[in-house]
């Protein structure tokens, strides 16, 4: 049975949107959307493994002011005291938010992502230099960040392999309560879909420039790609 055209798109689309709840609800998480609290001026570095790069050159290279960097910093110090985040703890969080599904495989992914040092851990830089593309960047900087989200071997391009793990990771996040009961087909289906919309040169992989021009294209993506810009 042949997919719906609007189908294939739908679940990208969702997957967007899935992106950034997951940030926003880690603000939540984190005690930073509508805080009243009173901050000092200058950040609290004292007590953590880790010490963040100074507020003038984090607010050079986000969208952050320097009070909201302040507050940034005060939540994920208090949820992460030694200054960085690993994969488990990394995992253990996010699997709250998906409480029907297993998020094991998604996180894995998007871990990676925030990891940009690939080093193991997610430090206070990596956290905010990934939040201020989500919620404040340009368009071509959220679909950038998207794209290396999808390229899990990080050679540039996605191809069907790549494309059907994040489906499946997707399928497995949301759970029985939300899709159907996932058919053997149904991945590649979604896979061909996004393909077929996406690689433009039918070469079999996609590009970032492909992923970007096909996105720009799609109203219901570029729609989700603003849902979230004036959380914080």
């Amino acid at each position: 049975m042949k997919m719906e055209e609007g189908e294939g798109e739908g679940l990208h689309t969702l997957a967007i949107v899935m992106l950034l709840c997951a940030a926003l609800k880690l603000l939540h998480t984190l005690g930073l959307i509508n805080t009243e609290d009173k901050l000092d001026d200058d950040l609290e570095m004292t007590m953590v493994c880790h010490r963040p790069e100074g507020l003038e050159k984090l607010e050079a290279q986000t969208n952050f002011n320097k009070r909201e960097l302040q507050v940034l910093y005060r939540g994920f110090k208090n949820e992460c005291p030694s200054g960085a985040v690993n994969e488990d703890t990394f995992k253990h969080i996010y699997s709250q938010f998906f409480p029907h599904g297993d998020a094991t495989t998604y996180a894995h992914y998007l871990f990676n992502a925030f990891d940009s040092s690939q080093n193991g851990s997610i430090k206070f830089e990596d956290f905010v230099m990934a939040l201020s593309i989500l919620l404040r960047g340009t368009t071509r900087e959220k679909l950038q960040w998207t794209f290396n989200l999808y390229d899990i071997n990080r050679d540039g391009n996605i191809n069907k392999e790549e494309m059907t793990d994040i489906v499946r990771a997707i399928y497995d996040m949301m759970g029985k309560y939300t899709y159907p009961v996932l058919k053997t087909d149904t991945p590649k289906q979604h896979v061909d879909a996004f393909f077929q919309k996406m690689d433009k040169n039918r070469d079999g992989v996609v590009t970032l420039d492909e992923f970007i021009f096909s996105c720009q294209e799609d109203d219901n993506i570029m729609r989700s790609l603003q849902l979230f810009e004036n959380v914080i």
